[in-house]
């Protein structure tokens, strides 16, 4: 039954994150300073480096959250 609670709310949460994304583009995220973006003739690189610390820093508080929550 925890499992099942789990999931059910990472599952809210990414929809939350999909339906805000357009706002959250519009504050800079997804493109911080951090991230490294090549560009040459015909090819593009983009590492999002300091989108992925961010978004794991946010999952791993959210997960700390439901977890002193259970």
């Amino acid at each position: 039954m925890e499992i099942s609670r789990i999931l059910i709310g990472l599952g809210l949460l990414l929809v939350l994150v999909g339906l805000l994304w357009p706002v959250l583009e519009k504050l800079g995220f997804g493109r911080l300073p951090g991230d490294v973006l090549i560009q040459r003739d015909g090819f593009s690189l983009y590492v999002p480096l300091a989108t992925s610390i961010l978004v794991s820093l946010i999952l791993s508080l959210v997960l700390w959250v439901i977890n002193r929550w259970s």
